[in-house]
């Protein structure tokens, strides 16, 4: 038992395993945003460019004289 307190005492002692740690969640937070942020930005996308079609298909230009 005493064993295993010593070397979670150890672990809680090196800085090095918290930066580890802190920097994979960091890189699985920026992963998350920059997922939710590109499925947002291409809805935006298709949604404008949907527009763009449907004033096309219905554009009627008058003629001239």
């Amino acid at each position: 038992m005493s064993a295993f307190l010593a070397g979670v005492r150890r672990f809680l002692r090196e800085d090095e395993a918290a930066n580890g740690v802190e920097y994979a969640l960091l890189a699985g937070l920026i992963a998350i945003a920059f997922t939710a942020g590109a499925g947002l930005l291409g809805v935006n996308i298709n949604t404008f460019l949907n527009g763009v079609a449907g004033y096309i298909a219905t554009f009627n230009p008058v003629a001239p004289g």
